[in-house]
């Protein structure tokens, strides 16, 4: 079965930190790039971060630039989101999406994860 796979979401107080797992089940995750997306209740799906397949290029969006970090480990199969000085606003379901190679150009997903839940909340 070919899919993405989500970990590491859950309850964090204000402040805290949360490290997000995208692991890939069936595929080799090398010659994807992978995105973060969240979506809040009533608001759109942002797109928040991505790393790109080889040099492992990175972007982030402004909302959370400076309190992200995204990284990959392909031996693993995986690319971790580390999110830190996290937000009551900052609650929403987080999802991972692999599209072919680079960061940049369509906006077309090969796969999907089925998202995780992050709750920021005193």
């Amino acid at each position: 079965q070919l899919q993405l796979v989500e970990s590491g979401g859950g309850l964090v107080r204000p402040g805290g930190a949360l490290r997000l797992s995208c692991t890939a089940s069936g595929f080799t995750l090398d010659h994807y790039a992978i995105r973060w997306f969240r979506q809040a209740p009533g608001k759109e799906r942002e797109g928040i971060s991505c790393i790109s397949s080889g040099e492992g290029l990175t972007s982030y969006a402004y909302s959370m630039k400076g309190r992200l970090a995204v990284s990959r480990d392909n031996a693993k199969n995986t690319v971790y989101l580390q999110m830190n000085s996290l937000k009551p606003e900052d609650t929403a379901v987080y999802y991972c999406a692999a599209k072919p190679k680079f960061c940049s150009g369509p906006e077309t997903y090969d796969y999907w994860g089925q998202g995780i839940q992050v709750t920021v909340s005193s």
